[in-house]
């Protein structure tokens, strides 16, 4: 049961050969079993799963059923969840129980899914390690030396453990794709606007986006079409027709053309990465794939540019935050020094204080035009980039991080190599584009590596069928951590 697809437990759950509750019940004793080591999990409510998962099983009794009824999803502790502890990572809402539900815990409760808990995260998803969270940091499940990746790393260890079969994300820089790719599983962030942001609480809301995360593109595919679309509450929800993410998981790929950035592959990635991503490329020149190079110069401006406009948002959102909803007010803040002291008292830890102070300096008085509306400017360029590129291929490929997962402290230190490890990603936030990570082999000290790919927008069945295709020719989606014990 821990190694199915979310398929497979469906029709076992359909067919009456387990219960919800029976599965319920598994993956709450493998979190009770490997939590304490690994750290996913910040809350977990084994009466409320239990009570979703018999309700769940009346639904399939009574013939109500729906592709992911009964089946545990975790939940990122982004997003509001009633009657749930949703923390954000961070000691300020350390004791908020969300009143409410966010738009996408309410179409998990919809479609008879069962929320097995709340995972584990950077604080209000800053940071690219999960070393920031106020609950301590995540594990990576293949060498607990390691780190998950970030913000979303409690929910990638979930999946990656065999603790969740599938968990929800967020990503604002790579917090879907680059826990994904260090923990080796699979994940894809949306197209901008696809998936309600509703109840999730805002980090930079021009580059948020929902998305999930499970062990294969088929399943991705399934929760895809829980998640997805319009939702009048959210204002950048995109109103579009209801689209199947499964519907394209079989079609051949003699006619794709893939783009490699001549950028990627110049400098600044490890060569274990390297090899792995070659080599899922002939895997995909086997698949009937024609290679086309492609260039995205303004990629090497990614980094400074997302840390301009990100900082900006978030210190722009935390000051604004509504008790009503979240349970508490972020101070105002009338110039750096006020900031200080009022972000001190409020007990944020030093990334979100770091971000902060970015934030709030850009935005300041004289350094506006200078900094965040050239940054601005700068964003249009790199979108630019790549609808020049996707008039010559249908998809962009390329590695998800420049190396595999690094250990604990290494970088905590250096804010600007640990900002790099979102330099493949964070361009696709800024264009709003889809992206997804698949595990593709392993590197240095047997870590997992990722591979990226980038679709044109609203093109994920497209970029999930690609991605099932190769994971129909390979194992790598189905390999399982070895130091943990699957039965």
């Amino acid at each position: 049961m821990l190694n199915a697809s979310l398929k497979q437990l469906a029709h076992q759950l359909a067919a009456r050969k387990i219960s919800s509750i029976e599965l319920t019940e598994i993956f709450l004793e493998r979190i009770k079993t490997l939590n304490k080591d690994l750290n996913a999990f910040i809350t977990v409510n084994e009466e409320m799963s239990l009570d979703q998962a018999r309700a769940a099983d009346k639904m399939i009794s009574s013939g109500q059923v729906q592709p992911l009824t009964g089946i545990p999803v975790a939940q990122k502790d982004i997003f509001c969840a009633k009657g749930w502890l949703t923390t954000c990572g961070s000691k300020m809402l350390s004791n908020f129980v969300s009143p409410y539900d966010a738009t996408i815990i309410e179409r998990f409760n919809q479609a008879g899914a069962v929320i097995i808990g709340k995972t584990n995260m950077d604080e209000f998803a800053m940071g690219s390690s999960n070393e920031t969270s106020y609950y301590g940091p995540v594990k990576n499940p293949w060498d607990i030396s390691a780190v998950p990746g970030g913000s979303s790393g409690g929910s990638a260890c979930a999946v990656a453990a065999r603790m969740a079969p599938a968990a929800t994300a967020t990503d604002t820089g790579g917090s879907i794709r680059q826990p994904a790719a260090l923990c080796g599983i699979s994940g894809i962030k949306p197209t901008y606007g696809l998936v309600s942001r509703y109840g999730m609480i805002a980090f930079a809301s021009s580059l948020d986006q929902a998305g999930p995360m499970a062990k294969s593109a088929e399943d991705l595919a399934l929760l895809m079409n829980v998640m997805a679309g319009f939702d009048a509450r959210d204002s950048t929800s995109m109103q579009r027709q209801t689209e199947d993410y499964s519907r394209d998981l079989e079609k051949p790929l003699d006619r794709l053309r893939i783009g490699l950035p001549k950028e990627y592959f110049a400098k600044g990635m490890n060569h274990d990465v390297a090899s792995a991503v070659e080599a899922a490329i002939a895997e995909y020149r086997k698949l009937g794939a024609t290679i086309v190079e492609v260039s995205l110069p303004n990629t090497k401006l990614s980094i400074p540019v997302y840390y301009v406009l990100a900082p900006a948002e978030a210190s722009s959102n935390l000051s604004r935050f509504d008790g009503v909803r979240y349970g508490y007010r972020a101070p105002q803040y009338s110039d750096l020094e006020d900031m200080y002291k009022k972000t001190r008292a409020q007990g944020f830890g030093a990334e979100v204080k770091r971000r902060i102070l970015i934030g709030t300096y850009v935005l300041s008085h004289g350094y506006y035009d200078a900094y965040y509306l050239q940054a601005q400017k700068l964003r249009r360029l790199i979108a630019n980039d790549f609808t020049e590129a996707f008039k010559q291929c249908d998809v962009i490929m390329g590695p998800t991080t420049p190396a595999v997962a690094f250990d604990f402290g290494e970088k905590s230190d250096d804010p600007i190599q640990m900002y790099l490890s979102d330099i493949y990603t964070s361009a696709t936030n800024l264009a709003g584009l889809p992206g997804m990570s698949i595990p593709v082999g392993f590197g240095d000290k047997n870590r997992p590596v990722g591979l990226h790919i980038v679709g044109n927008y609203f093109r994920e069945a497209q970029m999930l069928n690609i991605a099932h295709q190769y994971q129909q020719v390979t194992d790598w989606h189905l390999r399982a951590p070895e130091r943990l014990p699957v039965a």
